[in-house]
C-alpha cells in the first residue's frame, strides 16, 4: 500500500480525512462478512430463532472490546501486529504472522469459492469462471497506482450495497421484531458455542488487524489519533453488526412463517423463500460483494503481516497480495475448497484471538512500545476477560475438530 507521510505537526493528526476513517472501518467490516458470515448467521436464527439476538448482542460487546485495544495500541505504537508481538516475546511475531497467513490463505479459497457461486446466482456461468473474474477484479485494486484509496472506495461501495440490499430482504419477510428484542435481552436459550463462532468470525484471524493495519500504513497514528481511531474500530463493528441483524430479521421471519430453509445452501434458501427470483439473485450480488471484499480484506491483511520482515517484502509488497490472490484462486479452480485444510486451520484460527490480543495487551504497558501513553485499565479487564473466554473456547475447538482430519 502507498504510505501516507507523516506530519509532524500534532494539529494535522486532528483534520484526519473521515473517508479514510470510514474506509478502515469497512474494509475490516467487509473482511469479517464472506460466504461464512452469511451461513453461520442463518444456521444460527434457524436454531435458536428469536434467541439469536441475544447471541449478536453478546458478540457485539465483545467484538468492540476486542478491536479498540487492538487498534489503539498499534496507532500508539506505530507498529504492526507481528512487530509489536515480536518485541513483547522475540519470534513470537513470526508465529503470529504464519498463524495469519495460513489462516488468511485457507479462508481465502473459501472467499474466492464465495465470488464464483455469487457470479454463478447472477450470470449463470460457472463457479471457476466467476472465482477467476472475481479474482481479477480484486487484483486491479491493488495495480492501480493509489491502492489504498481504491481499495477504500470498492470497501465502502460493497458494504453500502450488502447493507442496502440486506434491509429490503429483512423487510420483505415481516420478522417479528417484538419478539426479537424481547429475546435479544431475556433469550429462551443461550448458546456459548455459537456466541464464540461470532466473535472468532468478525474479529479472529487476520481480520481484527485489517483495519488497524490499514490506519498505520495510511500515517494515523500516535496518541493525538486515537479518539477518530476508536470511533473507526467501533464504527466497523457496528457496521458488521447492522449486517448480521438484518439477516437474522430477514431469516427469522422466513422460520417464523414456518418455511423450511434448505440445508445445503441456507442463506440462499432464505432470500429465495423471501422476494422469489429477485431473491435469489440479490443473494448473488451479496454473496459475491461478501466473498470478493473478504479476498481484498485477506489478501492485503495477511501479507501486512510479512512485509516488515525483509526490505524485499516491503517494496514489492503489494506483488505479494496480487500473488497471495492468485494461489488462492488456483487452490480453488484445480482443487476446490480442501475440507481438511479448512477444519485445521478454523480451529487454530480460534486460538489467535487470544494470542494476538493478550500479547499486544501486554505491550500496553510497556514504555519502550507505546512510549508514555496509559492505557485505560477498563480496557485492559475488558481485553483479559476475551483472551481468557477465546482461549478456553479456542482449545475446546482444537480438541473437537482435530480428531475430524483422521476420519
Amino acid at each position: 500500500m502507498e504510505q501516507v507521510k507523516k506530519e509532524k505537526n500534532p494539529s494535522s493528526k486532528i483534520n484526519i480525512n473521515w473517508s479514510l476513517l470510514l474506509g478502515a472501518a469497512f474494509l475490516m467490516a467487509t473482511s469479517a462478512i464472506g460466504p461464512g458470515f452469511l451461513t453461520q448467521t442463518t444456521v444460527f436464527t434457524q436454531t435458536l430463532a428469536a434467541s439469536f439476538g441475544f447471541v449478536i448482542l453478546i458478540s457485539i460487546v465483545l467484538d468492540i472490546f476486542t478491536q479498540i485495544n487492538v487498534w489503539r495500541i498499534i496507532a500508539v505504537s506505530e507498529k504492526r501486529g507481528q512487530d509489536i508481538a515480536n518485541m513483547v516475546f522475540p519470534g513470537m511475531g513470526y508465529l503470529l504472522a504464519f498463524l495469519i497467513v495460513m489462516g488468511g490463505l485457507a479462508f481465502n479459497i473459501g472467499n474466492i469459492a464465495g465470488a464464483g457461486l455469487g457470479l454463478n446466482v447472477i450470470f449463470g456461468i460457472t463457479p471457476e469462471t466467476g472465482a477467476i473474474i472475481s479474482a481479477i477484479i480484486a487484483i486491479f485494486i491493488f495495480v492501480v497506482k493509489e491502492a489504498g484509496k481504491a481499495m477504500d472506495r470498492f470497501a465502502q461501495l460493497a458494504g453500502f450495497v450488502m447493507i442496502g440490499l440486506m434491509i429490503f430482504v429483512a423487510w420483505k419477510t415481516s420478522p417479528p421484531v417484538g419478539e426479537a428484542v424481547i429475546r435479544t435481552f431475556a433469550p429462551e436459550e443461550i448458546n456459548i458455542v455459537s456466541i464464540v463462532t461470532l466473535v472468532g468470525g468478525t474479529v479472529g484471524g487476520y481480520i481484527v488487524f485489517a483495519g488497524g493495519h490499514r490506519l498505520l500504513d495510511a500515517g494515523v497514528t500516535g496518541i493525538d489519533a486515537l479518539p477518530r481511531v476508536t470511533k473507526s474500530s467501533v464504527v466497523g463493528i457496528l457496521l458488521t453488526a447492522v449486517m448480521r441483524v438484518a439477516l437474522f430479521l430477514a431469516a427469522l421471519g422466513v422460520v417464523s412463517q414456518g418455511l423450511q430453509i434448505d440445508p445445503n445452501n441456507p442463506p440462499a434458501s432464505v432470500f429465495q423463500l423471501a422476494a422469489g427470483n429477485v431473491g435469489y439473485k440479490i443473494f448473488g450480488v451479496i454473496m459475491w460483494a461478501a466473498a470478493v471484499t473478504s479476498v481484498v480484506g485477506a489478501a492485503y491483511t495477511s501479507v501486512s503481516f510479512v512485509r516488515t520482515f525483509h526490505s524485499k517484502l516491503e517494496q514489492n509488497h503489494r506483488w505479494i497480495i496480487i500473488g497471495f490472490i492468485v494461489v488462492s484462486t488456483i487452490s480453488f479452480v484445480l482443487i476446490g475448497k480442501p475440507v481438511k485444510i479448512l477444519i485445521l486451520v478454523g480451529a487454530l484460527n480460534g486460538l489467535i484471538l487470544p494470542i494476538a490480543l493478550g500479547i499486544l495487551l501486554i505491550a500496553a504497558y510497556k514504555k519502550s512500545i507505546v512510549g508514555s501513553y496509559k492505557h485505560p485499565i477498563w480496557l485492559t479487564i475488558t481485553g483479559a476477560l476475551v483472551v481468557i473466554v477465546m482461549a478456553i473456547m479456542g482449545v475446546y475447538t482444537i480438541i473437537d475438530q482435530v480428531p475430524l482430519l483422521f476420519k
